[in-house]
């Protein structure tokens, strides 16, 4: 465990106690004692330094202290626009995407995707404690959200919102050539405060779809000469971007007078 992530916030004295899973994953499976400190995160996504002052029966309590340092998040916030594929596929696509440090998960219902069941609010329950552990695991300082399913309209009206918000915002639709048009790197250049990387079904995007994208200003981007898994092309997606942001974010000099 890289760092656990706190589901309650501390009280005014920075204590918290922690009853049900959380004891009992820490108690009971970690075996953490009174005086063991771990490095945590609160819910508003605050790097804290966890120490447990007392284990009782049924519950434990600890302290939230200043963390020694902070890791940054990274040079901009990625955004995964997932078509909901078959299965279980998209627990896999939100624990790939969390421990990768995306900051949103948007499923969305495209027309060729696989109806679902609708137990909308318990798949959300289970995805967020996917991406819970995902975090604890990898350490990610994201406060990686999921929302819930919606469909096209919908998705088309938050990406508005976002763009709305963020001043250079970067939309990227993940389609196999001859569609697409550009490359990662060139699009990535210009300094993005917030990448959107749209992923499709098995089976791909409509005709319909690919135009009401384009039409909302998502740029088409080459993915090579093979045709990838759904699940595949959004880890492909997500790793593609974050390292070419950390990479000129690095290794490329600044254009002066840019922040």
């Amino acid at each position: 465990m890289k760092q656990f992530i706190l589901t309650v916030p501390p009280e005014d004295d920075g204590t918290v106690r922690l009853y049900g899973g959380d004891f009992h994953y820490l108690a009971r499976v970690r075996r953490c004692k009174a005086g063991a400190e771990l490095p945590a995160r609160l819910p508003n996504g605050e790097a804290v330094r966890f120490q447990i002052s007392a284990v009782k029966d049924s519950y434990l309590e600890g302290v939230c202290l200043p963390a020694d340092s902070r890791a940054a998040d990274g040079p901009a916030a990625i955004v995964l626009f997932q078509a909901l594929p078959k299965g279980a596929k998209m627990d896999m696509i939100i624990r790939q995407a969390a421990e990768g440090g995306v900051q949103g998960i948007v499923p969305f219902v495209s027309e060729r995707s696989v109806p679902q069941p609708r137990d909308t609010a318990e798949r959300l329950e289970r995805w967020r404690r996917i991406i819970r552990e995902a975090r604890q695991q990898s350490g990610s300082p994201a406060s990686t959200e999921i929302a819930p399913p919606r469909g096209l309209p919908d998705l088309l009206a938050y990406w508005e919102g976002l763009k709305a918000r963020q001043r250079r915002a970067l939309g990227l639709l993940l389609h196999q050539a001859p569609l697409a048009q550009g490359a990662f790197h060139g699009y990535l250049s210009g300094y993005p405060e917030l990448i959107a990387a749209l992923v499709g079904p098995e089976g791909g995007f409509s005709p319909r779809e690919v135009a009401c994208f384009t039409a909302a200003g998502f740029k088409t981007v080459t993915m090579g000469n093979t045709i990838l898994r759904t699940e595949t092309a959004a880890l492909y997606a997500v790793a593609s971007i974050r390292i070419i942001l950390l990479e000129n974010a690095w290794w490329t000099p600044r254009i002066p007078g840019r922040q």
